[in-house]
């Protein structure tokens, strides 16, 4: 960044040590990416980072489903909801408050993961933290499915829940996920039925973008 910009090693390293304090980037490793806080400005300004898919989608899936359903981004090496359908006032609450969760740590996070190029999925599975790293060898072996399909389907990465997360893409590349989200059990018993849905849905919006 000093030699791009032509300035004092010292001096950048003071000006990113500021936006890494005020969020708008994440430090790993020794490594910077985008943080948090352009995510926030545009969310608080109005701005929708995915034109594609609508609210409509989402409750249409809430309502075939009854399971929390989110549209998410990723954010740097973070996944956050950008929209929700939810009954469930735990999912609501992490939905509305933007809490960020690990992209490896999510279906929708490995729907992302897979749609990034090479080089920045490997930086980021460089820098996940040592209690995650036994996900990266299962993520690998899902990965050639989600390339394929555009789906993950009850990755069972989290402890907190799992879910079934399907691409959206915009101009070739995928730019979010959306997402049914419950508990392992749930997820699993009903994979077929939820991946279904979530499949006929995205033919929907994928329509709307063509037509």
């Amino acid at each position: 960044m000093a030699k791009k910009l032509g300035a004092p090693v010292s001096s950048v390293q003071g000006l990113v040590n500021g936006l890494v304090a005020t969020g708008y980037l994440d430090e790993h490793n020794r490594r910077y990416v985008l943080g948090s806080a352009p995510y926030l400005l545009n969310r608080m300004a109005g701005r929708q980072p995915v034109s594609t898919v609508t609210h409509a989608d989402l409750s249409h899936i809430h309502e075939r489903s009854g399971l929390t359903t989110v549209l998410s981004i990723a954010v740097g090496p973070n996944i956050f909801y950008v929209d929700y359908c939810s009954s469930d006032p735990r999912f609501a609450y992490l939905a509305e408050n933007y809490v960020q969760r690990s992209l490896i740590r999510t279906s929708a996070g490995w729907v992302l993961l897979a749609g990034m190029d090479k080089r920045d999925q490997w930086a980021y599975l460089r820098g996940v933290e040592d209690a995650e790293r036994p996900l990266i060898d299962r993520f690998f072996a899902t990965l050639p499915q989600i390339e394929q399909t555009g789906v993950c389907a009850a990755p069972n990465a989290s402890e907190h829940g799992d879910g079934i997360s399907i691409a959206v893409r915009e101009n070739d590349k995928t730019v979010a996920a959306v997402g049914i989200i419950s508990t392992h059990e749930e997820i699993s018993s009903r994979r077929d039925e939820l991946t279904a849905i979530l499949t006929d849905q995205a033919r929907q919006w994928s329509a709307r973008q063509t037509g």
